[in-house]
């Protein structure tokens, strides 16, 4: 009996994800607002109803996606901002992690980019709280830095949510940098390592002065 459970699970398991990838390789092209259902379950085969076996409404398939896109990315935001290495291997580091998540995963950089400020009111609030997770995380990482001693709680909140700005900034730049011709793409990527980097460093900057 339970070995037909598990089975069934994976089952269930497996055309939930057919349709969480469906969803997002159908979002290439339009905004979530746009999406069908009926589109969703044609592209993995299934019948409409089965969809509601696994989400309410293309609005709850999309706060999946949102889980999916960066849920697992917490770690890394913490690795950008790590006390570990100098000013400008810190810098180095963060952007190299930016630009290869972008190259892995440039769908899921896409649509958060998209919905970030769509039309879909739980998708934008769920990307909202997802960003606001990681900006604690990035404020728990600076106040282990030295140069944050003295920081009030309410400044260094301020200075993580400026780092996850420029996180989000530089990868959907990486992102443009991917869809040109070919033979620019090395050309613009390093435009757009130049640039993040320019900017990190006005962050560093900044933060090394605040106190004054």
């Amino acid at each position: 009996m339970s070995h037909t459970l598990g089975i069934r699970q994976a089952q269930k398991q497996k055309t939930r994800q057919a349709l969480l990838d469906a969803g997002l390789a159908l979002l290439e092209g339009q905004s979530l607002s746009s999406l069908g259902l009926r589109e969703v379950t044609r592209a993995v085969g299934v019948a409409p109803t089965a969809f509601y076996r696994h989400f309410r409404s293309t609005a709850d398939l999309g706060v999946a996606l949102v889980e999916e896109a960066l849920g697992s990315l917490h770690p890394m935001i913490r690795t950008t901002v790590s006390t570990t290495g100098d000013p400008e291997e810190r810098v180095a580091r963060a952007i190299d992690l930016i630009a290869r998540h972008v190259d892995g995963y440039p769908a899921h950089v896409r649509f958060i980019a998209r919905e970030r400020h769509g039309g879909v009111q739980p998708v934008r609030e769920a990307i909202r709280d997802q960003l606001a997770r990681f900006a604690q995380e990035v404020k728990a990482e600076l106040a282990k830095d030295p140069v944050s001693r003295g920081w009030s709680e309410d400044d260094l909140l301020m200075l993580a949510h400026l780092y996850v700005d420029q996180m989000l900034s530089t990868a959907s730049l990486f992102l443009e940098a991917l869809e040109g011709p070919e033979e620019e793409r090395a050309d613009r990527t390093r435009h757009v390592t130049q640039l993040a980097t320019r900017q990190m460093r006005l962050i560093g900057l900044g933060r090394q002065h605040w106190l004054d």
